[in-house]
């Protein structure tokens, strides 16, 4: 099985949550973790499973100008985070605006602060669904994994997404 593993990250925190989910998927299935701005469709055909993730911003998948925002954030000095070296460029929305037709079993997740959804968002769900206009199967849940108001992974956050990687391999998913 081939896994493509797909993130737009701001401060890092969502690269290591795709990282993780890779990790869990490495016992069924060879597995490519990309940044949105390196992953071509062309990358992406042929894939058994596509897993794509990324920060929520305002309620949802990031915008140019909620981009712009966090890494005039990440500039400043007293902020206590750093732009993810990948972080420049379009985003999720942009690049799933491009994709064409695809054929493979996927999933969605975001990171997002903790709380209930109505308040904070979740950008995994509007990802599921434009993967599913894809011609993508979901063959999971929408699923958040959780940051502080500081902009770093809550403790145990990236065992969780080892552990749903794992839940993704094929012999463990019922869709």
């Amino acid at each position: 099985m081939r896994a493509v593993v797909v993130y737009e990250s701001m401060y890092g925190n969502t690269r290591l949550i795709a990282e993780a989910i890779a990790d869990g998927l490495r016992s069924a299935a060879e597995v490519v973790v990309v940044p949105v701005g390196g992953a071509p469709q062309k990358l992406l055909e042929g894939a058994d499973l596509v897993v794509v993730g990324g920060p929520t911003h305002v309620h949802g998948m990031s915008r140019a100008n909620t981009r712009q925002a966090a890494a005039d954030m990440a500039r400043e000095p007293a902020s206590g985070v750093r732009l993810d070296p990948d972080a420049e460029g379009d985003g999720l929305r942009e690049w799933l605006s491009s994709l064409g037709h695809l054929t493979a079993r996927a999933a969605a997740f975001d990171t997002r602060i903790q709380g209930p959804a109505a308040f904070t968002g979740r950008a995994s769900r509007g990802i599921s669904k434009e993967l599913g206009r894809h011609g993508l199967r979901v063959v999971a849940e929408p699923v958040s994994f959780f940051v502080t108001k500081e902009n770093h992974l809550k403790p145990g956050e990236e065992d969780r997404a080892r552990r749903w990687g794992e839940q993704l391999a094929p012999e463990k998913v019922v869709a």
